[in-house]
């Protein structure tokens, strides 16, 4: 039987790029990490950047522009996008 990944456990490299207070706390503008689901991607970031585990939390997540759920699936080369909550208007 051939081995084939699964695409929810990993996918290959991912741009997560930071804005904000999810920069302030990641200490950078962007990683590449491993993919696979936004959720796997979220959790490789906050595995680098602990501090930004709750920020993450409660961040709009958008894939390649648009808005996604933690569930969806992260193609190799994809842009992951950690918006937090702005204050003001």
């Amino acid at each position: 039987m051939p081995s084939e990944q699964d695409p929810a456990t990993s996918a290959g490299p991912v741009t997560v790029r930071y804005w904000a207070a999810a920069r302030a706390a990641a200490g950078t503008d962007q990683d590449v990490v491993d993919g696979g689901t936004v959720a796997a991607t979220v959790a490789a970031v906050t595995a680098l950047h602990p501090a930004l585990a709750p920020i993450a939390a409660v961040s709009t997540l958008l894939l390649d522009g648009r808005a996604v759920t933690r569930d969806a699936v992260v193609a190799s080369g994809s842009v992951l996008e950690v918006l937090p909550p702005f204050a003001g208007g």
